[in-house]
């Protein structure tokens, strides 16, 4: 599947910004088998003093930008073009959940893939002992790891409902599970907290979602989001499957990546530090469409 993909984000300041500094990871990449870009450009308004782009060490294309005078709005704007690949039949090769560990152990690549890096807690998904109690009630004994997956995945659109207004960027795995809402992010990062408590490696993906209006009515420009879903390692057969408990689904060609990490902070599309005074209102529109233009 071919799509157009537009985002815009604008920042605006009740008071212009002093020393502005910026990561910006909002760029997508080749992934062989997932995903090639045809097409791409982050454009930064106004233009920055400084901008240096690169990779950081997962892999996820980065963008540092800079301001030496004061500004009091920023707008991000980011157009592509992408294929994404449909994925190969879900035949389960996983390990058995039982001999997973073992399985990493034998790992012996530290490579950004690997999955030791995604075992452990990381800044943002704590192992907390209720989240891994409640994802140790959704197994069985002969369950493969990729099985394991999809039961938590399954359990979790279940149990936690979809709220935008509950959370905030800041909102902690433990908070969203222990209220059972979220949006896509807390999803994500109770189920990472969960897969990695049983054993099973886990991170976050960073991207887009193509959505689709409600039967009979028009699709709303600028409706669609950035979106969260979780990878995890399942075996040195079968590697890494994605998953997205928000809508209790493997990911598949209506995704587009940008970036996988252990948690949000990894992959956090802005972050950066900001010097002003007063309030900052943000904006922001995405758009997924898919390409209706002539064959290339």
């Amino acid at each position: 599947m071919l799509y157009d993909l537009s985002l815009t984000i604008d920042y605006s300041y009740d008071a212009a910004s002093d020393r502005t500094r910026n990561i910006l990871r909002l760029l997508p990449s080749d992934m062989t088998g997932v995903q090639k870009v045809r097409q791409r450009l982050l454009t930064v308004s106004p233009l920055p003093d400084e901008r240096r782009d690169g990779t950081d060490f997962f892999g996820n294309e980065v963008s540092m930008v800079a301001w030496h005078h004061p500004i009091d709005a920023l707008s991000l704007q980011l157009t592509a073009q992408i294929e994404r690949f449909e994925p190969a039949p879900l035949l389960d090769l996983s390990a058995p959940l039982k001999d997973l560990y073992r399985e990493v152990i034998a790992q012996k690549s530290l490579a950004p893939a690997a999955p030791h890096h995604f075992l452990a807690s990381s800044p943002r998904v704590p192992i907390l002992p209720q989240i891994t109690a409640y994802g140790r009630e959704c197994l069985t004994p002969d369950m493969t790891a990729l099985k394991a997956v999809e039961a938590m995945g399954q359990a979790l659109h279940r149990d936690m409902r979809f709220d935008p207004e509950a959370t905030d960027v800041d909102t902690s795995p433990e908070d969203a599970f222990e209220n059972r809402h979220g949006v896509c992010q807390d999803f994500a990062h109770v189920m990472i907290a969960a897969l990695r408590g049983v054993g099973i490696p886990a991170g976050y993906v960073s991207g887009f979602l193509r959505t689709f209006p409600p039967p009979g009515q028009p699709r709303l420009e600028g409706a669609d989001a950035m979106h969260a879903w979780v990878r995890a390692w399942v075996g040195k057969e079968h590697g890494w499957i994605e998953f997205d408990p928000t809508n209790d689904q493997f990911a598949g060609t209506d995704y587009i990546t940008i970036g996988y990490g252990r948690d949000y902070g990894d992959v956090a599309p802005v972050k950066g530090a900001v010097r002003s005074a007063g309030g900052h209102r943000t904006q922001q529109a995405v758009d997924v469409i898919p390409y209706d233009g002539p064959p290339s």
